[in-house]
Formats: structure tokens, sequence, C-alpha cells
């Protein structure tokens, strides 16, 4: 999570087009696709300025990495489940309206040092993923199902 008194957290808030807590909620995505969905490979990332081997592989030990595509399906389902019917209006408010919307949040933390990218990761690897906006309407149908699945 990035520390709203954080000098990350001011340049997010001083760029203004998506707001701090949709980076928040992404970082929380991804920890959703790697822990809950199991999503992921081991991957070496690229290293940030700055930083040693030593000091990426301290930060990155035991994570793996999450595809773009895979992202964006982790973010949706993680929406639902967090905010219901509400996801599209919630992601509208913070400024998403697309999965390349959430590629250039990814890329804007990568760039601020926040997340990693492996050479072979591209902003375009997020763009029209899926209609987000149509995979964020709430199935309360198939949630009965999922839940009647779980118990």
């Amino acid at each position: 999570m990035i520390d709203p008194s954080h000098a990350v957290a001011r340049k997010i808030r001083r760029s203004g087009r998506y707001s701090l807590e949709a980076y928040n909620f992404l970082l929380e995505a991804m920890e959703y696709a790697r822990e809950e969905l199991g999503m992921g490979r081991e991957a070496a990332s690229q290293m940030p300025p700055g930083e040693s081997p030593a000091q990426i592989a301290a930060r990155t030990q035991g994570q793996k990495h999450v595809t773009g595509q895979q992202l964006c399906e982790a973010t949706r389902l993680y929406a639902l489940r967090q905010f219901g019917h509400m996801a599209h209006c919630v992601f509208r408010n913070w400024g998403i309206q697309s999965t390349s919307d959430i590629g250039e949040i990814v890329f804007n933390m990568i760039e601020l040092n926040v997340m990693l990218k492996t050479p072979d990761d591209r902003r375009e690897d997020f763009d029209d993923v899926f209609d987000l906006q149509q995979g964020l309407r709430f199935d309360f149908s198939k949630a009965l199902r999922d839940v009647e699945l779980a118990s």
C-alpha cells in the first residue's frame, strides 16, 4: 500500500488522472492474483535504478510475475468481490474506464519504482483485454453458484 504522505503519493495526486485509491487497489489486486487466484510464475524482474540485484531479490523473494492480462482479470474479480454491483461506479470515480487504464497505472508504478517488470512486459499488454465496464457488471446468479460451490 502506498502511504498517502510518501513522495510517490504526492506525485500520483499531482498527476491527477487516477486517484491514489486506484493505485492502492491495483497493488491489492496483484496480491489477490498471486495469493488467492494462484496466478503468475517465477520470473526475474528488471532492476530499477539505484537497486542492487540483492535488493531486488530481497524485495521480490517468493513473488510471482503476473502478466498484464492476468492482472486485468484479477482486478476485475477482486473489484467484484470488494464492491459488488458498485464496482463500475468505484472504478469510474477513480478514473479507470478500461483495461488500458489499468496498464497506465501499472506502468506509472513501474516508473515510480513501486512495481517491477520483466523485459517482456509492455504497456500494450493491457490494451483491450476485455470490456471492463461489461466485466464489472455483477452477476448475482453466478455469485450464488460460486458460494454454493465453495460450501
